[in-house]
């Protein structure tokens, strides 16, 4: 089932390209109707700077040009405070835009990554996607987040089993100078969110799928 149209959910910006980026440019360059949904701002938010506001929208502008999202939308909740938000508020802000987009694909951050608000936007679009309440959704993939899914400690989780897996061999590049676009949110390595780190797991996940560089996804739902 090749998707018509996708909608990428990020619990922050930075998030869909560390998941996907290679995905969504694959998914571009076949067709495919690619939306971004940003959930959270930091505007107002306690512990951002004011100055950090704009140089953020520029970032924002800067990737939807390089990635020729088809649409990109924003639910504007409080950042690293989803947590403190009624999980309605959260539901009915996802679910307006999955309403409007109408997409039959969705990606969403795996549930158990480290960061509170990942948690949040999994279990919020989870509901939102329900069959009765947006038929469109045919399909649902979790998507892992260097830096968050791989520094999750819950001994009760299983982990990020992966298995679906695409293949990036020729999108890898890009990614990473999309990915460079995010000002402070790439660091050397042994940082995490670095160059190196990003291709080694490109690597692996590539050699799981016996090809040079890969994403990896978890599928929750589909409907053929």
């Amino acid at each position: 089932m090749f998707p018509k149209t996708v909608l990428i959910v990020a619990p922050h910006p930075d998030d869909e390209t560390l998941g996907c980026g290679g995905t969504i440019i694959k998914l571009k360059a076949k067709g495919a109707s690619v939306h971004w949904l940003i959930v959270t701002t930091i505007e107002g938010v306690a512990g951002f700077p004011k100055e950090r506001v704009p140089v953020r929208s520029q970032e924002i502008e800067c990737v939807r040009e390089a990635y020729g999202f088809d649409g990109v939308h924003h639910c504007s909740l409080p950042a690293a405070a989803l947590d403190t938000l009624g999980k309605g508020e959260i539901i009915g802000a996802i679910g307006n835009v999955i309403q409007s987009v109408r997409p039959d694909c969705v990606y969403i951050p795996y549930r158990n990554d480290v960061h509170s608000d990942h948690a949040a936007v999994f279990d919020a679009t989870v509901s939102a996607a329900k069959t009765f309440r947006s038929p469109s959704v045919k399909a649902i993939y979790a998507y892992e987040t260097l830096s968050e899914t791989d520094f999750g400690l819950r001994p009760d989780d299983p982990g990020f089993r992966p298995n679906l897996y695409e293949d990036i061999s020729g999108y890898l590049d890009k990614k990473i100078i999309i990915m460079s676009l995010f000002d402070g949110e790439m660091g050397e390595f042994p940082f995490p969110r670095s160059e190196e780190c990003l291709r080694a797991l490109a690597t692996l996940r590539g050699a799981q799928a016996n090809c040079r560089a890969a994403e990896a996804f978890m599928i929750l739902k589909e409907i053929r």
